[in-house]
């Protein structure tokens, strides 16, 4: 059986190593020093990270969730978007 409150930091860290990982693969797709292989490469590991990013926040917002609401985290109201 899992813990109801398992321990979020190897989630955190994680998150920070991909995110870190992420900015450093943009970085040097920007210089536009890259050959179109290795460009092609960085982008689908960017592509993978961005993923990676996009899951710890999406179960981070779904801790916040049980954390509101523990009874019935799917009736917490959604998190407000914000449209750039």
């Amino acid at each position: 059986m899992a813990s109801p409150n398992p321990d979020p930091a190897p989630v955190v860290a994680s998150f920070e190593r991909a995110l870190d990982e992420l900015e450093q693969v943009v970085q040097k797709m920007e210089k536009g020093e890259q050959s179109l292989d290795e460009s092609l490469a960085a982008y689908e590991r960017g592509i993978s990270l961005y993923r990676d990013c996009r899951q710890a926040l999406e179960r981070a917002e779904q801790r916040v969730r049980m954390l509101a609401d523990p009874a019935d985290p799917e009736r917490a109201e959604e998190f407000p978007r914000d449209v750039d």
